[in-house]
């Protein structure tokens, strides 16, 4: 526990220990001259303690986090706190509205434009606003994303686990995958953890809905890190029953088509597939070739093609290798019904009003 005061959280305005604010906050103009605001929860705890962000909505079709944000937002008061939980609903707000990844017209991705500056194009103007004002005052922080659209990733988060201070970070959140690797320089993720801030990223379902078991499984990961971090006092955190660390020397590949047509998949029901079984096939539409894609290796799904049409080159999904070890963990998860796969139990990553497989 901080035996240290409690300080104002602090970017153009102020938010005192104690205090609960919702601010929407100008980063840019639309073309009529109105501003462009994001929305902004600041809860600032009544004692002293780390100052953790979440951000959701970088890429504006991507949903589940802004849920997340939402409900994670609403369920923390400042009595709660040991110290402080910055909440960026929507950083991309011009693809929000327009609900496409990046940033309309110029279609520029604010993923790969931080920290952004002054003086140049709008995704970095954009980037140098959230970071600066409130990124940069932060010393942890979590940010949702989604797979873009047609395609499905499956929960995990991505850190760079060379670095100490992130790998208690990702460990804390508590998936059952990470993807170890230091991403893009320009992203979010890349440009906070060189600047000293440890974030993770959080990729979770599909664009353009809310998935209810996700969403879910992502607020016990932040309450997890919150009560890992003593921003949560006398919380346990609760560890997954196994987790995976797949590394940058560890195989990880992503299937193509090498021809075009109508896709099925024959995976199921769970992301985990034995060397040589077929993940899909690929026909025409006289029903007269068929190409089967085959798991080269045994491993995991971590995502995969929904749209159901292919052309060559298209990504069908991506494989990552596994060892005896964790195979005999995912079994016996699989034996007792407990573990999270894409077709299994009713909990498929769905959308309102779809039905599970």
């Amino acid at each position: 526990m901080s035996t240290s005061d409690p300080e104002p959280f602090r970017y153009d305005g102020e938010v005192a220990p104690g205090e609960k604010r919702h601010i929407r906050y100008e980063i840019g103009e639309t073309y009529l001259g109105d501003p462009v605001e994001i929305p902004v929860t600041i809860v600032n705890g009544t004692a002293a303690g780390p100052t953790v962000f979440l951000t959701a909505g970088v890429h504006g079709d991507e949903l589940n986090g802004v849920k997340v944000l939402q409900e994670a937002a609403a369920a923390y008061d400042p009595t709660d706190l040991h110290g402080t939980l910055v909440c960026l609903h929507v950083v991309n707000v011009p693809g929000y509205l327009a609900q496409q990844r990046d940033i309309p017209i110029y279609d520029l991705d604010l993923n790969r434009s931080f920290p952004g500056k002054e003086g140049a194009n709008t995704a970095e103007r954009m980037a140098n606003q959230v970071y600066r004002r409130f990124l940069s005052q932060c010393d942890l922080g979590i940010d949702f994303h989604t797979s873009t659209r047609n395609r499905t990733t499956m929960y995990h988060t991505r850190a760079d686990m060379s670095n100490p201070a992130v790998e208690r970070l990702a460990e804390a959140f508590g998936a059952n995958v990470i993807l170890d690797g230091d991403g893009e320089p320009t992203s979010l993720r890349g440009v906070a953890t060189a600047d000293g801030i440890p974030t993770i990223t959080v990729e979770m379902g599909k664009a353009h809905r809310f998935q209810r078991p996700l969403i879910d499984k992502a607020l016990a990961g932040v309450r997890n890190v919150l009560a890992d971090y003593d921003v949560l006092e006398d919380v346990p955190v609760a560890r997954p029953g196994w987790q995976k660390i797949l590394g940058s020397d560890q195989e990880k590949r992503w299937l193509r088509a090498d021809s075009g047509g109508l896709v099925e998949m024959e995976w199921g029901p769970t992301p985990l597939v034995e060397a040589g079984e077929a993940i899909c096939t690929i026909s025409d539409h006289f029903s007269t070739e068929e190409h089967v894609i085959e798991a080269p290796f045994t491993g995991i799904l971590v995502g995969v093609l929904e749209n159901p049409v292919a052309l060559p080159g298209h990504p069908v999904c991506h494989i990552a290798r596994i060892d005896e070890e964790t195979h005999a963990e995912i079994d016996e998860e699989i034996d007792r019904g407990e573990f999270d796969g894409y077709r299994m139990l009713g909990l498929r990553w769905m959308g309102d009003g779809e039905e599970a497989e």
